[in-house]
């Protein structure tokens, strides 16, 4: 006997669902992760309205009544090529008619609020580890932090005490600030106040709260494109702390990991920082801890106005399509073949002797929304899902075949296509961030995110002007280049307040010790003297070092400078 008339013989089973024909690759969960699921109503339910009551008019009809068990959605095989009509966006991007200096986009990030609530917390800090030794930091000289580890970045030495180092010294930094000031800074950096952390339910961004409030808030109110993805962004970290994940699949293996809602072009519209596993608000529906963060992401997404969204198989799943479907908000995302209940696709090795470019399609109705699941073999398979675009019109498109040694062409169905020109925002912003990334390192884990948060507010400041750019009519050629914006900002902050200079450095050793050409020559003006102790002012001074010593009856500073 057949599987197809084992399970006819029970009718409660046929109401269930019908048994899938055989497949490689056909992973059914159970019943009750397979059924489909509405989220006005919060139950799962299956098959059209009439099927739902023909269902109910024989339980009433059965005398043992039994649990009502849904069925899975019906998925169909579309018999033509139907070319699903694209959904026109509702809104447009605002058109600027003036163009903002490099810190003016900077500073729509890091406002004088921010930079006021960083000081008072810096200061507080300071005092509370040393009451001797107060931070007395100030709006001004934050920023000067803040540029010098801006032309860091640019410059990228491994050490950042070689930015003052004589060999290796960056005027553009040394001569903004004194190395021990920075250092203190860098040490009392501080964004929340550790004394007034809530009882049991300790948020694990509590020390960096105010400063991802603040980002996020200002990154919600950039005007949004109708391409948006959902991906994850790593933050090099390999230090101790419980935040930190291990991605082997990614490049940087180690790290902080953000999720980040981004548009096509790469601006960021929002981001969480993943702590692990947290309860859904009320206010959203839950549809399983990764597609949680998506509707937790998407929520500044303006409603009904046909934005176009993509994520991958970590978040895709049938019941947040269906969630922001009734948003107004269309999806694609590649899936796992289990998160598609009931479907029975081409298992790969059909597909494989289908040959390059092969592909199945399936539909299902769901309410008012269509579904589309569509499975396509290029080197390997890959199933996508989509509420708006299926798999035509199917185009081609150029791949190396390695046994012909030469391009051919592969057909490639409509949703593969959306999905991998729109996909990579957040890529594009990690690609941006990459090539002057701040490497300041520290023993405190949130200064790692701290920095990278300039980084990327600063490659958002890049993008959002050559956003304006591009709406006045300016050339790709006359705007301003990443490294050279960049550059603009590290000066508007270290400009504010300036020193006179560093003092002049001592040396190395070889070269002071090496008992060759150090004449002593007379300056006509005092300088302090180099040797450590002494606290007198001569006029004499080492012609090759450069540095003035005491020559006197009474203090011989240069012969110990030179010996000792």
């Amino acid at each position: 006997m057949d599987a197809q008339t084992f399970y006819r013989s029970k009718k409660h089973d046929q109401e269930v669902r019908l048994i899938p024909s055989d497949s490689e690759d056909s992973e059914l969960e159970e019943i009750d992760s397979e059924e489909e699921w509405t989220p006005e109503s919060g139950l799962r339910e299956t098959g059209t309205p009439d099927d739902n009551e023909s269902l109910n008019e024989e339980e009433n009809e059965d005398e043992a009544s039994q649990e009502h068990v849904p069925r899975l959605p019906r998925w169909r095989t579309p018999h033509n090529a139907n070319i699903t009509n694209y959904p026109e966006w509702q809104a447009s991007l605002p058109k600027s008619d003036d163009i903002k200096s490099p810190y003016e986009y900077f500073k729509m990030f890091f406002s004088e609020d921010i930079l006021e609530v960083v000081v008072e917390q810096s200061n507080l800090y300071a005092i509370q580890c040393n009451t001797n030794k107060p931070l007395n930091l100030t709006t001004k000289e934050l920023e000067q932090f803040m540029g010098t580890a801006v032309y860091m970045s640019l410059f990228g030495l491994p050490g950042t005490r070689m930015f003052w180092n004589k060999a290796t010294l960056v005027s553009q930094v040394a001569d903004t600030m004194a190395l021990n000031r920075w250092e203190f800074i860098k040490r009392c950096l501080h964004f929340n106040n550790n004394k007034v952390r809530q009882g049991e339910n300790v948020d694990p961004l509590h020390k960096i709260r105010p400063l991802v409030t603040h980002l996020t808030s200002k990154l919600q109110t950039i005007p949004m494109g109708e391409k948006l993805a959902v991906d994850e962004q790593m933050v090099t970290f390999k230090g101790r702390n419980r935040l930190k994940q291990y991605l082997p699949a990614k490049p940087k293996k180690w790290g902080y990991k953000i999720l980040v809602l981004a548009g096509s072009d790469g601006v960021p519209h929002n981001f969480e920082i993943y702590t692990g596993r947290v309860v859904q608000p009320p206010e959203l529906p839950d549809v399983g801890a990764s597609g949680n963060v998506v509707l937790h992401l998407a929520q500044p997404i303006p409603k009904h106005q046909k934005h176009k969204l993509f994520f991958d198989n970590w978040f895709t799943s049938v019941p947040l399509i269906l969630t922001l479907a009734q948003q107004g908000i269309h999806c694609a995302g590649t899936v796992r073949s289990n998160r598609l209940p009931g479907v029975s696709m081409m298992c790969d090795a059909e597909l494989k002797r289908t040959g390059r470019g092969s592909f199945d399609q399936k539909t299902a109705m769901v309410g008012e929304t269509t579904l589309h699941a569509v499975k396509w073999y290029d080197n390997r398979s890959v199933s996508l899902l989509s509420d708006y675009i299926g798999a035509h019109p199917v185009t081609d498109v150029d791949r190396w075949d390695g046994k012909q040694k030469k391009v051919i062409r592969v057909p490639c169905p409509a949703v593969v296509r959306e999905y991998n020109k729109n996909m990579g925002g957040v890529d594009l912003l990690d690609s941006l961030i990459a090539p002057y990334r701040t490497k300041i390192r520290s023993k405190k884990w949130y200064h790692r995110l701290m920095f990278h948060f300039i980084d990327m507010t600063t490659v958002t400041a890049w993008l959002l002007y050559k956003r304006d750019c591009s709406s006045t009519g300016m050339s790709k050629e006359e705007q301003i280049r990443l490294c050279t914006f960049k550059s603009y900002i590290g000066e508007s902050l270290c400009k504010k307040k300036r020193r006179r200079g560093p003092a002049t450095p001592i040396p190395v050793p070889d070269v002071r010790l090496d008992a060759t050409a150090h004449w002593m020559v007379m300056d006509k003006k005092k300088g302090r003297c180099k040797v450590p102790g002494c606290k007198g002012t001569p006029k004499a001074k080492c012609q090759k070092c450069d540095v003035r010593l005491c020559f006197t009856s009474t203090s011989n500073c240069f012969l110990r400078f030179h010996t000792e």
